[in-house]
């Protein structure tokens, strides 16, 4: 997942930090966003959900090839 955030938004992210953690805790937090918390869903997200919140945070990235 990490690939693919940065593989679109490198330019845009000044930084990524993973955390361990254990209980199950898994949450995608940009900025001051919680994006996505496993704990309240109760599943893991899809790439496709995090780069659509990402994408509405970021708004549109132009594309690199054109």
């Amino acid at each position: 997942m990490v690939q693919a955030i940065l593989g679109k938004y490198e330019h845009y992210i000044g930084d990524i930090t993973l955390i361990p953690s254990k209980g199950g805790a898994y949450e995608v937090i940009a900025g001051d966003d919680l994006i996505f918390s496993k704990l309240e869903i109760g599943r893991h997200a899809t790439i496709d959900e995090v780069m659509e919140s990402l994408a509405g945070i970021i708004g549109p990235v132009p594309d690199p090839e054109g």
